[in-house]
């Protein structure tokens, strides 16, 4: 069971129970994990289990036949669940419990009851009801729970059946028999229940003398062993599912009626047999129920040829009752047997794996008994052969040709292309499933092999290949589990190997991976540089205003400048212009089926005013059956960690510009420089900052879970631990980057917003004192100057100089620009301190040691951990008040 489908049945459990408070479901989820073992159930824990509960119950008898019932419909996990259930019957503590829980359950209901419904009183009469009456009632209300509980007509569920598989297979329906086959019962070779004839004065067998009385039964009982009604033996209808049982003239002697009845229950076991195999021959009941049937036709023939052979003795010699109860009594047990499990079979709707799982426990449970383990053996191996058909053209050649729904994986139909469109898309978990009631339970360990070698194979076929495992042998059911687990043993080592090579080989698998590497993890440096000093002026347009045409010509000519034109794969590169920016994006995945959804999916109204920078994102063109490990998931979270680095990347150019332009100040000589010196600080502290975030993701995080994962890709032995090993590298990455989240996300977007709005103020700033500084110096000489004209630049320049150092001064205290600077500082301050806090805690309480790596690049030279200390002793002791 995984860890997803264990946290669902608790939740479900704690609501039903109304439990609150506490760990929640975390708690008990890792109690379960911790204590989970792969104990299974034995037979004899749950008998005495059973006989524990059954001591138990109030009443005893009710609970043993239902558990008979359910046993006898071969219902799965039924063991198991008693086994916990008398492991609650001895925990008093919990059986309290769940009776106060019970009686508050039935309380909120009835309450509920009378306050939404209305309430009728019965009429007062003036008679009351006489015993006859009553047991009329009685019989009308037995009479309708009866026709309640009866199961359906065989035309309804043949039809059930039939509609099912056919909207299943619509271009394959399923061939029916002709309605003569059901409207004619002489040939069923049952009962034909019938009124005797009128006028029929036969004389009462009770008047006969003994030996004609024994001779008249014999000729009676030799008809009814074949389903044919007798004289003084008749049959009785039966309704549904109901064992057949006879009418003995009530005259007969009663020595002679004991024998009677001893023998009759083989004529009531050959109407099972005989209904069975007629009701589950048709078309709808699928291959394995089809040759049980012939099995059991088979073993019918025999008995026939037994009966025939009595019949010709009875001629002969004059078969007395008790030399017939001789010949008959070794062919009763096997009669017992076969009618068990036609009812079993029968009751439990059981069809291709169900089938099988009944016969393989009843062949176990008959251990002790050769001749029944025997018989149920024989049963057991025919039925399983069309269904060990179904398995060699899974586990051999990855095709599944299932008529009629019977195999344990089952095909969906689902489309390859949609794993590079759709980010939701499943193929690989949704296109082959496994069906539990459909699986063997001589095959339950194998199951997960049997489904991924199949798939395997699949894969490489759907490629075009032809795929058959050179080791191929009949798989054949014995007792000896070894047998066929080889055989699928080797068939799934034979698909992993053919499958993997065919990726890592032909298809190039790591090479691919390593060329999203190049990209989306910003492997080449010297692209990146090209790319964005050509798309720098594009990409500061709104989102709409792009031309994407344009972009992707910009794309070309940096790949091509750059040693990015090396790679066999760039052609696959794209450009993506998606519809939320970075930080929103992350968000709306981490608030997924939590109560802030709702209000990031309202909150759209920013993205509307989304600039080319935060929109950007590389996009890659898969093809199958790389899609299968590179799906459109995968590239989702490349696209994730892309658009964080390349938004870092954007950030630290700015700050880079601001250095650049702020060089020009140098020429000045201002009366007050503490407001540079300010700003100066501030922006290398911030490039720091950023800086140091970018060399963490990218050297500490990204370069060494990349390796990790490309050593673990050399030792993978299938394709599903290379996609494992995939996703734990996106996984750990996407984590270690502080993108799963969303407190540290949060803190990490407003320093960006901080970073980028101190920038925008710097330049502006700067275009002023620009303009300022053109319009100044404009002039107007013609030719090239002369001594004088040199001397008197000189002397205009050094006046410009003066007046923008004095305007600057004034310009600096009129816009009160110190203290907007000194807002800047405080605020990113603020954040950054809040970040590292945020990032100690974690790395201590919830085990991240990498992201301490961090604190010590920002707080090298312990300039925050002051504050930081204080920030940690506040908080502790708010927790101990």
């Amino acid at each position: 069971m995984s860890e997803f489908r264990i946290h669902h049945d608790v939740n479900e459990l704690l609501s039903l129970l109304h439990v609150r408070g506490g760990d929640g479901a975390e708690g008990y989820i890792d109690l379960l994990q911790k204590h989970r073992t792969p104990y299974v159930t034995t037979t004899v824990s749950a008998h005495s289990a059973k006989v524990k509960l059954a001591e138990f119950s109030k009443t005893p008898e009710d609970f043993l036949r239902k558990y008979e019932e359910l046993k006898s419909k071969n219902v799965r996990n039924l063991d198991p669940l008693v086994y916990l259930l008398s492991k609650l019957c001895e925990d008093k503590e919990t059986l309290q419990f769940l009776q106060q829980n019970a009686k508050e359950r039935s309380e909120s209901s009835a309450n509920a009851t009378s306050t939404t419904t209305t309430s009728y009183t019965l009429p007062q009469t003036s008679t009351k009801m006489s015993m006859q009456e009553l047991d009329e009632l009685r019989k009308k209300l037995g009479n309708v729970t009866a026709s309640a509980n009866a199961p359906l007509p065989a035309e309804v569920t043949r039809k059930m059946l039939r509609d099912k598989h056919n909207k299943k297979n619509p271009t394959q329906p399923n061939p029916v028999f002709p309605n003569w086959v059901y409207d004619r019962p002489a040939l069923l070779g049952d009962f034909i229940t019938s009124p005797p004839p009128p006028g029929d004065s036969a004389v009462a067998i009770g008047t006969m003398p003994l030996p004609a009385q024994e001779q008249a039964l014999v000729e009676d009982l030799l008809f009814v062993l074949v389903g044919v009604d007798g004289r003084d033996i008749t049959a009785q209808p039966v309704l549904g599912r109901q064992n057949r049982s006879f009418i003995v003239d009530s005259t007969l002697d009663m020595s002679i009626k004991e024998l009677v009845n001893r023998i009759l229950p083989v004529a009531s076991y050959y109407s099972t047999i005989t209904r069975f195999i007629e009701e589950k021959s048709s078309f709808e009941y699928g291959q394995v129920n089809h040759a049980l049937t012939a099995a059991m036709r088979t073993l019918i023939k025999e008995y026939l040829i037994l009966v025939t052979q009595l019949e010709h003795l009875q001629r002969q010699v004059m078969l007395s009752l008790q030399k017939l109860w001789f010949y008959i009594q070794p062919t009763m047990r096997t009669m017992e047997i076969l009618a068990s499990i036609a009812s079993s079979v029968d009751k439990g709707e059981c069809m291709g794996g169900a089938t099988l799982s009944l016969l393989h426990d009843r062949t176990f449970n008959y251990t002790g008994d050769s001749q029944a383990q025997e018989l149920c053996l024989y049963l057991t191996k025919a039925a399983s052969v069309p269904y060990f058909e179904f398995l060699e053209k899974w586990i051999y050649r990855g095709i599944i040709k299932d008529p009629y729904s019977e195999f344990m994986v089952e095909e969906h139909e689902l489309q390859k292309e949609k794993i590079q469109e759709d980010y939701n898309d499943k193929y690989w978990d949704q296109r082959y499933t496994i069906v539990q009631h459909r699986i063997p339970s001589f095959l339950q360990k194998m199951a997960d092999k049997i489904l991924s070698t199949g798939k395997y194979l699949n894969v490489v076929r759907e490629c075009g290949r032809d795929v058959t495992c050179p080791g191929a042998k009949e798989v054949l059911y014995t007792l000896k589990e070894r047998a066929y687990v080889e055989q699928i043993e080797k068939a799934y080592n034979y698909a992993s190997k053919v499958l993997l090579a065919f990726l890592m080989e032909e298809k190039e698998l790591v090479s691919r991976l390593r060329s999203i590497k190049h990209y989306f993890l910003m492997d080449k440096g010297d692209f990146f540089v090209h790319f964005m000093d050509l798309t720098e002026e594009e990409l500061k347009k709104p989102v709409d205003d792009i031309v994407p045409t344009r972009l992707e010509a910009l794309l070309e000519l940096a790949l091509r400048m750059s040693t990015a034109n090396t790679d066999p794969f760039k052609d696959d590169l794209k450009i993506d212009l998606m519809p939320h920016d970075v930080i929103t994006q992350l968000l709306r995945v981490l608030a997924i089926e939590t109560k802030q959804e709702k209000a990031i999916i309202n909150a759209e109204a920013t993205d509307a005013s989304l600039s080319g920078l935060e929109a950007f994102s590389f996009d890659y063109i898969v093809k199958w059956p790389l899609s299968l490990i590179i799906n459109r998931k995968a590239l989702t979270r490349y696209q994730m960690l892309f658009r964080h680095i390349f938004y870092c990347k954007h950030v630290e150019r700015l700050l880079c510009n601001v250095w650049i332009s702020s060089k020009d100040f140098k020429l000045y000589s201002l009366h007050s420089a503490k407001w540079f010196s300010a700003a100066f600080a501030l922006r290398q502290r911030m490039l720091n900052f950023v800086q140091n975030i970018q060399y963490y993701m990218m050297f500490e995080v990204m370069e060494p879970t990349w390796h990790i994962m490309e050593n673990n890709l050399k030792t993978a032995s299938n394709i599903d631990d290379v996609l494992c090993h995939h996703t734990s590298f996106l996984d750990n990455c996407l984590k270690d980057c502080m993108l799963t989240n969303p407190e540290l996300l949060r803190i990490f977007s407003k320093l960006m917003s901080v970073c980028v709005m101190f920038t925008n103020c710097m330049q502006r700033y700067t275009q002023s004192m620009r303009l300022d500084r053109l319009s100044l110096e404009q002039g107007t000489m013609d030719g090239p100057p002369t001594q004088s004209e040199h001397a008197e630049e000189a002397e205009k320049k050094r006046l410009t100089t003066k007046l923008l150092a004095e305007h600057a001064d004034i310009l600096q205290s009129d816009s009160s620009f110190e203290a907007t600077i000194s807002k800047f500082d405080s605020n990113f301050s603020m954040l950054l301190l809040d970040l590292l806090d945020k990032l100690s805690i974690y790395s201590t309480n919830d085990c991240e040691h990498s992201m301490i790596s961090i604190i010590y690049r920002l707080d090298f030279n312990g300039f925050y951990t002051e504050r930081l200390e204080r920030m940690a002793i506040e908080r502790s002791q708010k927790a101990s008040v």
